[in-house]
C-alpha cells in the first residue's frame, strides 16, 4: 500500500507564527515572504565586551551561511579535533540567513582557528582572551533583513507599523522558531514535566504537520504513527540522530516510554523544557495586553518590573511613583520564566500567572524538578523591548528593514507585525488548546 504523507512541497510561503496577537492589530501589515534567500535574513551579535588580546581562551567571529549554531560547532569541532562542548557561544543563530557570531576555545593556538578553512564558515578575526565565552555575554543582535513581495500600498502601510513599534516597545514573544516547525515543542515539555512520557515520545516520534519542511521526516512520522516503525526509522535523516536512537529502542524494548525518555540527551530534554516555559510567558503577555488595553506601558500593582539597564527586577508598590519611569522606557512589566528561583508578582499580574498555571493543572512546584541538573531555575522576562536604530526603504516590491534588539528578542516579533500574513502551526490549537487559554487565529483567510 503507498504511504500517503500529508505534505505539499513549496505549501508554506509564509513565515511560521503564534498564536497570540499583534500589539499593532488595528494596523494592516504589507504581507511578503522572509527568508527566500540567505542575504535576506542577516544578523550581527553586538558584544557584551571585547577579548582582551591576553589569555589561553581563543575568541573568534565567525559568519556562517545558511548553517545552525549547533552544525557550526560541529564542523569547527572536526576541523579543530575538539569536542563541541568546549566551545563557549553567547548565543545560538538560525539557520536561514547569514550570521555573525563569536565563539571561543580554551587551549587552541590562535594561528589554528584562524587557518581553518570550512564550507559555509568564514573566520572574520581571531583574539585571545582571559575566560570562556558564555551564554548571554552579549548586549543584543543587529538585524538586516530583506521582506520580498510586499503589498502595493506598503509605503503607507509600514511607517504608522513602524512608529507604533518605536513609541510603544515590541511584545516581547518568544518566536516561532522557540517551538519548532510543527509548533509542538512546548507540548512536549509539558508532557514531560507532568510525567506523561508515553505522550511525550510519541509526539517528538510521530504527528506529522504541512508546516514540517523535510517530507522525509513527515514520512518517517507517518510510518511511526501508523504502527510501522521500522519503515519510520529508515525514513529518518540519519542528521536526526536523537529520534533514530529513541526510535531504535522503543524497537527493542517495546512501549517502553520511560526508558526511550532516559535515551533523550539532558540537553534535547532542556530544550524542550524551555519550550513550555517559553510558551506560558507568550501565553501570559497576551494575556496582559489584553488587560492592559494594548497597553504594555501599564503598570499594576504588585507588579515584579524589570529594570532594562541592568536586568534587575523589583516589586511595584507604588504605581503613581513608577509610571513615569515605564513611560521613559527605563522600566517595564515582567511575565514568568517559571522556575526555583522566579519572584511572583502579587495584584493582577499574579492574578493572571496563577490562573494560566491553574488552567494548566500544574503548580510552580512542578518546576523545582528542573533544577539543579538542567540548571532551568526561573526568573523574570520583560514584557516589552525598545526596537533601536530602526531604519527601513522601500525598493519596488521589496522592504529593507534594520534594526537592533536585545539580547533573548527576536526579529521575528518585529516581523510579524509588519507583515501580519503568519501560518500557525495547527499543534498549538489541539485538545482544547485555544479554548484553555483564549488562544489568538490569524484572520486570513488562507490561515
Amino acid at each position: 500500500m503507498r504511504l500517503k504523507v500529508p505534505w505539499v512541497a513549496g505549501r508554506i510561503l509564509n513565515m511560521l507564527g503564534i498564536p497570540h496577537p499583534y500589539l499593532t492589530s488595528s494596523l494592516p501589515g504589507v504581507g511578503g515572504s522572509i527568508k527566500q534567500r540567505p542575504e535576506d535574513f542577516a544578523v550581527e551579535e553586538v558584544p557584551l565586551y571585547t577579548p582582551s588580546g591576553r589569555g589561553e581562551h581563543t575568541y573568534f567571529e565567525i559568519e556562517k551561511t545558511d548553517l545552525s549554531t549547533p552544525e557550526a560547532l560541529e564542523r569547527l569541532g572536526r576541523g579543530l579535533d575538539v569536542e563541541v562542548k568546549e566551545f563557549g557561544y553567547a548565543g545560538l543563530k538560525d539557520r536561514k540567513g547569514i550570521t555573525r557570531q563569536t565563539i571561543s576555545i580554551q587551549g587552541v593556538d590562535p594561528g589554528k582557528v584562524a587557518a581553518l578553512s570550512l564550507p559555509q564558515i568564514t573566520i572574520l578575526w581571531v583574539k585571545p582572551h582571559q575566560n570562556k565565552l558564555r551564554i548571554g555575554h552579549l548586549r543584543g543582535n543587529r538585524f538586516r533583513i530583506c521582506i520580498r513581495d510586499v503589498a502595493p500600498d506598503a509605503q503607507q502601510k509600514v511607517e504608522p507599523i513602524l512608529s507604533a513599534l518605536v513609541e510603544k516597545g515590541v511584545p516581547n514573544y518568544f518566536g516561532p522558531q522557540r517551538f519548532g516547525n510543527r509548533g509542538d515543542a512546548q507540548r512536549v515539555g509539558r508532557d514531560f514535566l507532568k510525567r506523561e512520557d508515553r505522550a511525550a515520545i510519541r509526539r517528538i516520534l510521530g504527528h506529522p504537520s504541512l508546516t514540517e519542511h523535510n517530507p522525509n521526516v513527515v514520512r518517517a512520522r507517518t510510518h511511526f504513527m501508523a504502527g510501522e516503525w521500522q519503515e519510520a526509522q529508515a525514513s529518518f535523516p540519519t542528521t536526526y540522530r536523537e529520534e533514530r536512537r529513541v526510535l531504535g529502542y522503543l524497537i527493542k524494548a517495546g512501549e517502553n516510554y520511560s526508558g526511550a525518555r532516559k535515551r533523550l540527551r539532558d540537553i534535547t530534554r532542556k530544550l524542550y523544557f524551555t519550550a513550555y516555559q517559553s510558551y506560558l510567558f507568550n501565553v501570559t503577555l497576551a494575556e496582559r495586553l489584553e488587560r492592559a488595553g494594548g497597553d504594555l506601558e501599564k503598570l499594576f500593582e504588585g507588579d515584579v518590573a524589570f529594570l532594562h539597564r541592568n536586568g534587575a527586577v523589583f516589586r511595584v508598590d507604588d504605581v503613581a511613583k513608577e509610571q513615569p519611569r515605564a513611560a521613559a522606557f527605563e522600566i517595564s512589566a515582567s511575565g514568568p520564566i517559571f522556575g526555583k528561583k522566579m519572584p511572583f508578582p502579587g495584584g493582577v499580574g499574579g492574578e493572571i500567572e496563577k490562573g494560566i498555571l491553574d488552567r494548566e493543572g500544574i503548580s510552580v512546584i512542578d518546576f523545582h524538578q528542573l533544577m539543579p541538573k538542567l540548571r532551568l531555575e526561573g526568573g523574570r522576562r520583560p514584557l516589552r523591548v525598545r526596537v533601536e536604530d530602526l531604519h527601513w526603504r522601500l525598493d519596488g516590491s521589496i522592504l529593507h528593514l534594520e534594526f537592533f534588539l536585545p539580547k533573548g528578542s527576536y526579529a521575528t516579533t518585529v516581523l510579524r507585525e509588519v507583515l501580519k500574513n503568519e501560518v500557525v502551526p495547527e499543534a498549538f490549537y489541539e485538545d482544547g488548546e485555544a479554548q484553555r487559554h483564549r488562544l489568538w487565529r490569524p484572520s486570513r483567510p488562507d490561515a
